[in-house]
């Protein structure tokens, strides 16, 4: 068995204390194909004197492909007096993401729990906002969620909204911690799928919310054979996106950290597909 993953790709959550121009650089030396960004990226860019124009120059000479840039959270159940100032914030994401030349955000669900059918109507509206720009929008679930918390609830959410530039991003470790572990997702159709974020899960209790106890691959329980197998049997052909927040990252040269991602995941890749 073969996969067609993309490639992979680092956020910048995983190296947060390093400024963008060193996680920039630390991805390409640890043998990352793509970045991927945050909002905060561009808000601490700002907060350095940074234009937007400079923050996406800054970008462009990283030299390395965009696989998805973050939204603003918090929109799926922001009160009414926070919703368009949200919505606003979506465009200027999806105006950064065309000028990068990627073609997906993405967004977690962020704080609130306000009603399914208030969430229902805003993933509808943010879906049109990206299919405005011809882009697509990956919806995370958090296993710590008051509301959406499992994959059933968000493919639910997602399915009412009918929007067909919303899908879903799987990440490995809210899978794991959320009880959905190696092939757990094999009811999910393909085409449901629109990204992939990764890190390892400890064998403890998690640290947050939000959880920034995350690890390279093959020093936690995630079962990565299975999990990338099933990717690959499903057609998976986007990103993979090492996502592995940890204090311990963060203390260590973001280049260190890089390094072991990548090589640590390639390594899993190459025991899954024999090679």
């Amino acid at each position: 068995m073969q996969h067609k993953f993309r490639g992979l790709a680092l956020h910048t959550w995983t190296v947060d204390t390093t400024p963008l121009e060193g996680a920039l650089a630390a991805a390409r030396s640890g043998g990352f194909d793509a970045i991927e960004l945050r909002r905060i990226d561009f808000q601490r860019g700002h907060e350095r004197g940074q234009s937007n124009a400079a923050v996406l120059d800054l970008v462009r000479a990283g030299g390395l492909p965009v696989a998805a840039v973050g939204v603003e959270y918090g929109w799926i159940f922001a009160a009414a007096a926070d919703r368009e100032r949200l919505f606003a914030s979506m465009k200027e994401a999806c105006e950064n993401a065309v000028a990068l030349k990627c073609g997906l955000v993405m967004s977690a669900i962020g704080p609130g729990t306000a009603s399914v059918d208030e969430a229902v109507a805003n993933i509808r509206r943010a879906g049109e906002i990206a299919a405005g720009f011809g882009l697509r929008l990956a919806l995370e679930y958090q296993f710590q969620h008051p509301v959406v918390r499992s994959l059933d609830i968000l493919r639910d959410l997602i399915a009412r909204a009918a929007q067909p530039s919303v899908g879903l991003l799987l990440d490995a470790y809210h899978l794991q911690r959320g009880g959905r572990p190696g092939r757990g997702f094999e009811e999910v159709p393909a085409a449901e799928i629109f990204y992939v974020q990764f890190s390892d899960v400890p064998d403890a209790p998690p640290n947050g919310p939000p959880p920034t106890d995350r690890l390279a691959p093959g020093k936690g329980m995630v079962r990565w054979t299975e999990l990338f197998q099933l990717l690959a049997e499903k057609g998976y052909e986007g990103y993979i996106s090492y996502e592995a927040p940890n204090p311990a990252h963060w203390a260590r040269p973001a280049a260190d950290v890089a390094a072991e991602g990548a090589g640590a995941t390639r390594r899993a890749l190459a025991q899954a597909f024999d090679r």
